[in-house]
């Protein structure tokens, strides 16, 4: 037992160092891109009339006077004890983000719960009926998905489903004062929108993933065998390709909750991302930082995920040459 955990719990521990050290480049390159935007906070909130006076007074009463490091180190040695400060507003930046994190959190779990194993499905589809109609259909409807950018496909939906169909609305402002099913119709076409987009990136991979071992000596014997090719996809080739497949699935559940930015800009859902664009319009650093760290977390977490699965779903990789 000590000798097949020991390489995972090294492995891990190296991954959550390199976490945690990509955690402070963001945080630092993050905080002083925003120190570099033109104008202030304080200048954005008081308006182009307020005087010299007015402005330097505000500056100092947040603090912003003080030294960009100083403010950095003092921001950074807040967050390591989980305290990320108070917003410009007079705000604490969890009860800023807290409902913002939990509405985005919702939509990109109840997508993943339908692309993941759809996604999966869907490529052991391909991949078993490959050069069919099937397999070219899907693959040439993910190409060209994968070609369209996102807000584009995002106003496709908007227009056919809100617009033309009106079938949903265009909007989805959510509210704690809906109720879930209120609510999840709102929410539709921006999980419509993200199923598009990621699903497209994880068929494909899984694809690949399981037609690059189909060629190998065990899939052969198993043909050898007489097993059915479904059967050999499914119980020789599939299990093999995990851990390829589990890493195209982190990255894609990663951007669920980093890369809905546009979508919920779009939809004007009230959700992370908005409020990233609402703190980076009103030069809001503490509330930029804690988004961007929290979506740092997201890619890196997820990406440890699957180098856990990988690693365990492939018992040659514990023991390295």
């Amino acid at each position: 037992m000590n000798r097949t955990s020991h390489p995972i719990l090294s492995m891990v521990a190296s991954r959550v160092g390199l976490g945690l050290l990509s955690l402070l480049i963001v945080s630092l390159v993050i905080f002083f891109s925003v120190s570099l935007l033109p104008g202030s906070y304080a200048s954005a909130i008081l308006g182009q009339n307020a005087t010299p006076e007015a402005v330097a007074a505000l500056e100092t009463r947040l603090g912003l006077d003080q030294p960009a490091i100083w403010r950095y180190l003092s921001w950074l040695a807040a967050a390591a004890t989980g305290d990320l400060g108070q917003s410009f507003a007079g705000r604490p930046v969890m009860a800023v983000l807290g409902p913002r994190l939990l509405n985005t959190i919702t939509l990109a779990s109840i997508t993943a719960v339908i692309a993941v194993p759809l996604a999966i499905t869907l490529g052991v589809i391909c991949a078993r009926f490959r050069g069919r109609f099937i397999d070219r259909f899907l693959s040439t409807s993910t190409l060209a998905s994968i070609s369209l950018p996102e807000f584009f496909v995002a106003y496709l939906m908007m227009m056919i489903f809100a617009v033309k169909l009106q079938w949903f609305p265009s909007m989805a402002g959510i509210r704690n004062s809906m109720d879930l099913g209120e609510q999840l119709y709102r929410m539709v076409l921006p999980i419509l929108t993200l199923l598009l987009v990621i699903l497209a990136h994880m068929i494909r991979n899984t694809r690949a993933a399981i037609l690059s071992v189909m060629s190998s000596p065990y899939v052969e014997m198993a043909r050898l065998k007489g097993e059915s090719e479904g059967r050999v996809v499914t119980r020789q080739a599939l299990p093999n390709a995990i851990g390829p497949i589990a890493s195209v699935v982190a990255l894609n559940l990663a951007y669920l909750i980093s890369g809905v930015v546009v979508i919920e800009v779009v939809f004007v859902y009230p959700g992370v991302g908005q409020a990233m664009i609402d703190a980076v319009r009103n030069r809001d650093v503490p509330v930029i930082q804690a988004c961007a760290l929290i979506f740092a977390t997201a890619y890196i977490g997820f990406n440890l995920l699957a180098d856990i699965v990988s690693i365990v779903s492939n018992p040659r990789l514990l023991h390295p040459r």
